[in-house]
C-alpha cells in the first residue's frame, strides 16, 4: 500500500517568526530551507511514497522541490489549511487513493517510520492522525481517501480531527510517530531539535550542517 505526500509551504520569507529573538531573518530562511529539504529528502527515500505534491507560491522552494521529482502547486498563499485543501484536490483529481499530509518542518522524518505508518491497514473512510510532542497538535494526516478528513491544522488539531472524523463517520485512529512529533515553531521547539540532533546520528543532514555552521559563527 502507497500514498501520494503533500506538503504545503509558507513562504521561505515570513516563516517562523516566533523565532525571531533567536535568529536573524536570514538565519531563519536558511533554516526553514535546510528542514523543508530534509523533509522532502525523507519523502523520496520512503518506499511506500508514490509522490510528492508541493503547494507553494515560493519560487525558490518550488525549484528545490522539482529538484528532489515532486510536483508543485502554485498556490497563493491563504495559510496551511486551505494549502492542504488545494493540494487533497489535486489528489482526488489525479486519482489518489491514499494521502499523506506532512509539514516542511520536521527535519528528522524517517523514511522507515513513514513507511510502517503506510503500512497500517486502513479501509477506506479512514484517518491516521499523528500528533506532536505535545499531542496537541497534528504533525500528520494519513487519509484513505484523500478527502476523508477537512484538514485544520493548528493548536488543539489533534482533537479538532478527532471529532470532525466523528461527525462525518470517518474511523479515525491517533499513532504516535516519533520522527514526526518534532516541528519547530518556538525556541522551545529549536532547543529540543538541537538535543536530538546531538544524541543521534544520521538524518537531517541540510539542518545539522545549517545549525553547526551558525552555531559555529556566533561562537567566533
Amino acid at each position: 500500500m502507497s500514498a501520494v505526500a503533500i506538503l504545503p509551504v509558507k513562504s521561505f520569507e515570513h516563516a517562523k517568526q516566533r523565532l525571531a529573538e533567536e535568529l536573524t531573518a536570514s538565519a531563519r530562511r536558511a533554516l526553514v530551507e535546510a528542514m523543508y529539504s530534509d523533509v522532502l529528502v525523507a519523502l523520496r527515500r520512503a518506499s511506500a511514497v508514490s509522490g510528492t505534491v508541493v503547494i507553494t507560491a515560493d519560487r525558490h522552494a518550488q525549484r528545490i522541490a522539482g529538484g528532489h521529482g515532486a510536483q508543485v502547486l502554485d498556490e497563493p498563499e491563504h495559510g496551511h489549511n486551505p494549502a492542504a485543501a488545494a493540494g487533497i484536490r489535486v489528489a482526488r483529481e489525479q486519482g489518489v487513493h491514499r494521502a499523506l499530509l506532512v509539514p516542511g518542518d520536521c527535519p528528522m522524518l524517517d523514511p522507515a517510520e513513514l513507511d510502517a505508518l503506510i503500512s497500517r491497514p486502513a479501509g477506506d473512510g479512514s484517518a491516521l492522525i499523528v500528533p506532536d510532542r505535545h499531542g496537541t497538535g497534528t504533525n500528520a494526516l494519513l487519509l484513505t481517501p484523500p478527502d476523508a478528513l477537512i484538514p485544520s491544522f493548528g493548536p488543539g488539531s489533534a482533537q479538532r480531527h478527532v471529532a470532525e472524523a466523528g461527525r462525518n463517520g470517518t474511523t479515525a485512529e491517533v499513532v504516535a510517530v516519533p520522527s514526526l512529533a518534532l516541528d519547530v515553531d518556538t525556541p522551545e521547539d529549536l532547543a529540543e531539535l538541537q538535543a536530538t540532533l546531538e544524541r543521534t546520528h544520521g538524518r537531517a543532514a541540510q539542518t545539522r550542517g545549517m545549525l553547526r555552521q551558525l552555531f559555529r559563527s556566533r561562537n567566533q
